[in-house]
């Protein structure tokens, strides 16, 4: 096995307003190996960057992210919440994203926010944006959805895909692969040796959110896992170093 992955979750979002091309910048700037983001559709089904499916706690919007059109959305501050400094900070579109990140050497991980609204026909949509930015053998596709990571094998069955989940679910890495995924994403406190053992039986890429403290990253890098995804890329490059 080689060395643990870093992503960066929403960019450096402990730096920077997560989600936005200043988060994003400041974790290759940090050396990270790859980046995580969030994807929604707007109104007009353009893919955008955003965690939450409400506007409210990341940008001076109100209501939800669906109910805009992106050209509404881009009006909008999505900086000024963590510091004013950041207050030209917008929305970003997955296709702006990528028009940065095919020059970046770095690996993706699209999120795909289908767990409380199911965005029609979201999986082909960014599927085909992927493509086209030639982006797709570093990406991986997660969800916290079976029906997405579904979906998305019946689009390109060698679509790399993971199944997300912060709960603790039976003979989970089986489950998994039974859905079609090529890799399991999960909370930090379900990471144990016999998760790791089972997902190397299954051939399953094993990566592990949200890690921000080091005893948990030390413990990542111990059990030699593909991934971890972190709001401080910056220190877990460092502190890997130092491993």
């Amino acid at each position: 096995m080689g060395k643990t992955l870093i992503y960066a979750h929403r960019g450096a979002s402990k730096l920077a307003p997560e989600n936005t091309m200043n988060a994003f910048e400041l974790a290759a700037a940090a050396g990270a190996d790859g980046i995580e983001t969030d994807v929604q559709l707007t109104k007009d089904q353009i893919p955008v960057l955003i965690h939450d499916e409400n506007l409210r706690r990341t940008t001076n919007g109100t209501g939800f992210v669906q109910d805009y059109t992106y050209s509404e959305l881009r009006l909008l501050d999505a900086g000024s919440w963590f510091n004013p400094k950041f207050s030209d900070s917008s929305i970003v579109s997955l296709d702006e994203f990528l028009l940065w990140f095919r020059d970046q050497p770095m690996f993706l991980n699209a999120e795909l926010k289908t767990n409380v609204i199911e965005y029609k026909d979201i999986e082909a949509i960014v599927y085909e944006s992927l493509k086209s930015r030639g982006v797709l053998d570093r990406t991986v596709i997660s969800s916290f959805n079976s029906n997405s990571i579904t979906r998305l094998k019946e689009i390109n069955p060698s679509i790399k895909t993971a199944f997300l989940t912060s709960t603790k679910i039976r003979n989970l890495p089986v489950y998994a692969k039974s859905i079609g995924a090529d890799a399991l994403h999960v909370k930090h406190r379900l990471l144990d040796k016999k998760l790791v053992k089972k997902c190397r039986k299954e051939r399953l890429d094993l990566r592990i959110y949200t890690v921000n403290r080091l005893s948990m990253m030390k413990k990542c890098f111990k059990l030699e896992i593909d991934g971890l995804i972190t709001d401080v890329p910056h220190q877990a490059m460092e502190f890997r170093s130092l491993s």
